[in-house]
């Protein structure tokens, strides 16, 4: 049995590629900064007959994440999913803005791969899957700080891909557009009135060409065949799952 870690595997995106991880056979490590959270996908991945549980992690933190990793037997899948979002332009975004992005985003990346690739060494290899974001290929307005964020992504999973190919390490990363998950809710509830939120959820869905938001569980499906050992074949690859937004934009 492969042990998968997942990152802010306790919502959204995170949660949908833990239970669907979990179905192909994997014992499934959430490490979220929401304990509770991701308590309850663990044990909804108990409930299917599955195998999981959760580390609370704070990913920004190198020593967080160190003892996470210490205590974790082996590490044969990493997916970070763990993020936060970022709205602004250059001139809005103040320095604490960009180290509170460059925490989570970045730097959250760098430390779960940094820990995560000796363990894979050891086992003969692994796969990484980083999720990043249509915003690191396309100018997506007042985005500044979260942009640079998944650009980053993208380097660094190019980088790692490089440079552990002849050790049996692959490292992928998928690009989403818009995805409704509870952040979105969440958004739309603390930005607009009630009766401003219906139109301002369908001009959300109509950026993307194919007229809708993609679903959590439609990454998760593309995640877990990035991760699974058909995609053997496959590392360096950053694949939008977008809607049409970078064909048609």
């Amino acid at each position: 049995m492969k042990h998968a870690i997942i990152t802010g595997g306790g919502s959204g995106i995170g949660r949908a590629i833990a239970l669907r991880i979990a179905e192909d056979g994997n014992h499934i490590v959430i490490l979220d900064l929401q304990q509770e959270a991701g308590d309850e996908t663990a044990e909804l991945i108990r409930e299917a007959g599955g195998s999981a549980e959760c580390l609370r992690c704070d990913v920004s933190e190198t020593d967080s994440v160190r003892e996470v990793f210490e205590k974790l037997p082996r590490a044969d899948i990493l997916v970070n999913s763990a993020g936060i979002a970022s709205i602004g332009n250059v001139g809005d975004t103040t320095p604490e803005e960009m180290d509170r992005i460059y925490g989570v985003n970045v730097k959250g990346l760098y430390h779960c791969i940094h820990f995560a690739v000796p363990k894979m060494i050891a086992e003969g290899g692994g796969a990484i899957l980083n999720i990043a974001s249509i915003a690191a290929k396309v100018g997506i307005e007042n985005r500044f700080a979260y942009s640079m964020s998944k650009g980053a992504a993208v380097a660094m999973t190019l980088s790692v891909a490089r440079d552990y190919i002849d050790q049996g390490i692959r490292s992928n990363c998928v690009c989403p557009a818009r995805i409704h998950t509870p952040f979105v809710d969440g958004y739309l509830a603390k930005n607009y009135p009630e009766d401003e939120r219906e139109g301002m959820f369908e001009k959300l869905s109509e950026y993307q060409p194919i007229g809708r938001m993609g679903k959590p569980s439609e990454v998760a499906e593309l995640a877990a065949f990035l991760c699974s050992d058909k995609a053997a074949f496959i590392t360096g690859s950053a694949y939008d799952i977008d809607g049409g937004v970078t064909l048609l934009r």
